[in-house]
């Protein structure tokens, strides 16, 4: 099991190179090229989330990236240390008065919306000292050029 670990300053500049690495790390890992664009767009969405709970709660640490390659399965997990016990419910199906109390929740619930859209298999999860979007996708087995 190969892993990448990026850890970047919660700027939005540095959005793009997240998309980049990440494109390049699932390609390299056996992810379809049709999908690769799913990949980058998935990616730039959890990564400008993770960098706008950073920005709305003044948190000066970097926002986290971890790329894993596994036997069948490329994953993605990008990780903040925004704390946010309210948004735990509106993630979760909450009543649309609690996601209004959360905060930024609007882009937040339209990000959340955009990767589920992009992404069979994620998982969300946040709490008090932070959240991870959780993203994979299906590998193929690289082919053996003589």
């Amino acid at each position: 099991m190969a892993t990448v670990e990026l850890l970047f300053s919660a700027l939005p500049e540095h959005v793009r190179t997240a998309r980049l690495v990440a494109a390049a790390v699932a390609r390299r890992a056996g992810v379809d090229e049709a999908v690769l664009d799913e990949v980058r767009l998935a990616v730039g969405e959890a990564c400008s989330r993770a960098v706008g709970l950073h920005a709305s709660n003044e948190i000066p640490t970097p926002v986290r990236v971890v790329l894993i390659e596994e036997e069948k399965k490329f994953s993605i997990e990008v990780g903040d240390d925004a704390p946010r016990a309210v948004a735990v419910e509106a993630v979760a199906g909450g009543a649309a008065g609690a996601a209004e109390e959360a905060g930024a929740d609007g882009d937040d619930e339209m990000g959340l919306a955009v990767i589920s859209g992009l992404v069979d298999d994620v998982e969300v999860t946040a709490g008090e000292s932070g959240g991870v979007i959780r993203m994979s996708w299906p590998t193929t087995p690289a082919s053996v050029v003589p």
